[in-house]
């Protein structure tokens, strides 16, 4: 990868993620703790050390039994859900974007990421021998994570790339790079302790552009895994291997005369509240018809939402946007990013109280907080004539990137027709986003969703290669 593109790597990561400035340091200790010992438990100060060791820890991995694999997985849930707590205000700390409780949260349901038991091996048999189907690991990964889940991200990748037999070198983002750190050290202390291997999770401290043009173009790194925006998948995909590119979302949602509006109000509220909607899969514009339009934004106010009046949004806009210099479009300003909704009413020119999770109001289909990824707890709202505009519109609105969209409605054609057309990866009927995730849904987890490269929600199958292995006349006892 060249230099132009790891350039639009880190300006990308910093426009979307960042805040456009140096690093905020975490408090002393953390700081501490993340830069002492280099090479210790996974931690290392060169791509080269880091690939290095997590090449000599892959290679003990796959001599372990399934079993032992299970258990590291099992092990790795267990340390996350013990320091949930302490790490999910470490990660705020450090980043300043999201919510205490559900940085908490999004460490304790690492429970619901997929581990061994995917792993599965096919047999069929004939007069002519045996075909045995199974998945073998690539080796050694490396990963690419974002701000907005630090540690979450790391783990739940980490779940399903050892499951799938792979070690990891992660380069994490600079503003999240010690709690990751500090994640890394522990999970690699507990995994030697009791299977010997070290050094299964690596990062290199401090990330920079360099290391990450290394990671890219490192011969001992298998395969690419990056979670980012526009310009970090496309680094991705045009690096000279294969990557799995979990790319931006910009979640539209349907809500016709038909929904539940309670219901629907709850949802939204809850899925883009969640981590003051740094979720990817996140509610971030609503279309609703005009005939329930006003009737669901008094509703949206009864959920817990706070509406904005039009002045009001446009404070709010001139604040939370900035014009660029060079092409005259508005992009996100990174001091709003994963803010409390507190900070963006005082933008507004009004108070909220303090239970206040959200900032709706109306606005047109063309604004800046319709149109892009903002990452804020305020969502706009669109009024249109019928649900034909407002799933046209909200297909517009997505972009294209086939990540998720969500409706509310109880009209069974309707929510085929919208499913069918939005095409999107995730697809969330008459519940709050991350319900697709497994979270008030059936299903399972994943903070990596691959929609530019098609893999869809990551599971350990995805950190695979396909290997048949074919047995002409022999193992047959029938």
């Amino acid at each position: 990868m060249n230099s132009a593109l790891i350039q639009d790597v880190v300006t990308e990561v910093m426009r979307r993620l960042g805040d456009g400035r140096t690093p905020s340091p975490a408090p002393r200790t953390q700081a501490r703790a993340a830069h002492t010992a280099t090479g210790s438990h996974g931690v290392f100060s060169t791509v080269d050390d880091a690939v290095s060791a997590a090449t000599e820890a892959q290679k003990k991995l796959v001599k372990l039994s399934m079993e032992d694999r299970d258990g590291i997985v099992k092990l790795i849930k267990s340390i996350a859900r013990q320091n949930a707590r302490e790490w999910g205000a470490m990660e705020l700390a450090e980043t300043k974007v999201g919510r205490l409780d559900h940085k908490i949260e999004k460490l304790q349901i690492l429970e619901l990421v997929p581990g061994v038991e995917y792993l599965r091996t096919l047999a069929s048999g004939g007069s002519n021998g045996m075909c045995i189907e199974e998945f073998a690991p690539f080796g050694v990964l490396g990963v690419v994570t974002p701000v907005t889940h630090s540690i979450p991200t790391l783990s739940a990748n980490a779940i399903n790339m050892i499951a799938s037999g792979n070690s990891l070198v992660a380069n994490a983002h600079p503003s999240g790079t010690n709690c990751a750190a500090h994640a890394i050290r522990e999970y690699n202390k507990q995994i030697a302790a009791k299977y010997g291997i070290d050094a299964l999770i690596t990062c290199v401290n401090p990330p920079t552009l360099e290391t990450a043009e290394q990671l890219f173009n490192h011969r001992g790194i298998a395969l690419l895994v990056v979670t980012g925006g526009p310009a970090v998948s496309r680094a991705a995909m045009g690096a000279k291997k294969r990557a799995i590119v979990a790319g931006p979302g910009n979640p539209p949602v349907v809500v016709d005369e038909t929904a539940c509006l309670q219901n629907a109000a709850t949802s939204i509220v809850k899925g883009a509240a969640y981590d003051n909607n740094l979720l990817c899969i996140g509610e971030k514009q609503v279309f609703c018809v005009e005939s329930i339009f006003d009737k669901f934004l008094s509703q949206m106010q009864m959920a817990g939402g706070f509406v904005l009046n039009s002045a009001q949004i446009e404070s709010l806009t001139r604040a939370a946007f900035k014009t660029d210099a060079k092409n005259g479009k508005p992009h996100v300003n990174k001091d709003f990013v994963g803010k409390d909704p507190s900070v963006l009413a005082e933008a507004a020119g009004v108070k909220i109280s303090p239970a206040t999770q959200l900032l709706v109001g109306e606005t047109r289909a063309d604004h800046p907080f319709v149109q892009e990824e903002q990452m804020m707890p305020f969502v706009p709202f669109v009024r249109v004539k019928n649900v034909d505009e407002a799933m046209e519109r909200a297909i517009e609105s997505e972009h294209g990137y086939r990540h998720t969209a969500i409706i509310h409605s109880r009209n069974i054609d309707t929510i085929t027709r919208f499913g069918r057309q939005a095409n999107t990866t995730l697809f969330v009927v008459n519940g709050p986003s991350m319900a697709g995730l497994g979270l008030g849904g059936e299903g399972y987890l994943s903070y990596s969703i691959a929609t530019p490269t098609g893999e869809g929600i990551t599971t350990p199958l995805t950190f695979t290669r396909y290997r048949r292995v074919m047995m002409t006349k022999g193992l047959r006892v029938i």
